[in-house]
């Protein structure tokens, strides 16, 4: 059995790859960040090679292709910091896609798929959601309640609120309902919810992969005493550590997105799985990279710091690993007929 990519995988992964290192160089995703701008440019061209409506279905307006190829955008991303729109984009399609009514479908996923205009997805208590990443220039925003419940706004239905984050590269801001209330999601909220998990899980498998990869490379080019600082035993153990924490978020995130699409009745156990890994690595191997680099891993001209950034507001994204590990331990103590521990 073959569990790597297909060849079409592997040719979007390079294209994806080669394209994002020219257009997202670590200086123009500087300047973004420090203007709190998205780079309009790269979104116009990531829309006209179709990657917000990869895993649209065709009937919907998108290339009908699955949440592997999702994955493999989301971490490609996810490694250059690309300050696009992208994941909350991607995320509300994938809430109307398969909690939306037709009429819902229809008048929002074609336009989602394009990048006509973009989405954004929150977590909300009592109708407000706090650090929604995309909202500020969304035109539509899906809310999911705790209940796993799920209502869609359009701009006009939401009072949103700029809000700082530790991640400038995005956009964020407090989401409100109005008196109005918005519409109900009336399909299968958990099972769009699971999907979303998995293209966050993703982009955290790339933020992960590629601290590891300026890591090692400093590392190896550091010397101290006239020896490359990656020669002390403490430090190359720190990176293997980092590698560990990166394959198995890796390795979690790709069974998940495998799921979605060919076994969907074990995603759920598999996208609890995969955030609670993604997550608690992300947060893991970023501060090694920090604490690898030394004295210059702290300040404001090393790079470094934006993967931690991204890091940490990816992690909370619809839960951070103690909570989907809770999820996971209620789903196997349903499945064995055990009472769940609270």
């Amino acid at each position: 059995m073959d569990f790597g990519f297909t060849e079409d995988q592997r040719q979007i992964q390079r294209t994806a790859r080669e394209l994002l290192a020219d257009r997202a160089r670590p200086e123009r995703v500087r300047e973004h960040a420090e203007a709190g701008t998205v780079d309009r440019a790269l979104w116009r061209e990531l829309c006209e090679l179709g990657w917000p409506g990869i895993a649209v279905a065709e009937d919907n307006g998108g290339q009908g292709l699955g949440r592997i190829e999702l994955s493999i955008l989301c971490e490609e991303l996810g490694r250059a910091l690309a300050p696009v729109p992208f994941l909350p984009s991607v995320m509300a399609a994938t809430l109307i896609e398969h909690a939306g009514s037709p009429q819902q479908r229809e008048r929002w996923l074609p336009g989602l798929a394009a990048g006509e205009f973009t989405g954004a997805l929150g977590t909300a208590v009592d109708g407000m959601a706090e650090l929604v990443i995309g909202a500020p220039d969304a035109a539509v925003i899906v809310l999911v309640e705790e209940d796993r419940s799920g209502r869609l706004l359009e701009a006009a239905q939401a009072e949103v609120t700029l809000t700082a984050s530790i991640d400038p590269t995005r956009p964020c801001a407090t989401v409100s309902v109005v008196s109005d209330g918005g519409e109900a999601l009336a399909g299968d909220v958990p099972a769009g919810i699971d999907r979303a998990l998995v293209a966050i899980s993703s982009e955290l498998v790339g933020v992960c992969d590629r601290a590891l990869e300026m890591t090692v490379a400093y590392v190896k080019e550091r010397k101290q005493f006239g020896v490359p600082v990656g020669a002390y035993q403490a430090v190359s153990h720190r990176c293997a550590q980092m590698l560990l924490e990166t394959e198995k978020a890796r390795s979690t995130a790709a069974f998940a997105a495998w799921t979605a699409d060919a076994d969907p009745e074990r995603l759920p156990e598999a996208a609890a799985m995969a955030k609670a890994a993604a997550s608690d690595a992300a947060r893991e191997v970023t501060a090694s990279a920090i604490q690898a680099h030394g004295g210059i891993g702290f300040t404001w001209e090393a790079d470094v710091h934006w993967l931690f950034k991204r890091a940490q507001l990816d992690a909370a994204l619809l839960g951070g690993g103690k909570r989907h590990r809770a999820q996971l331990a209620a789903i196997l103590a349903e499945r064995l007929g055990a009472p769940a521990v609270g």
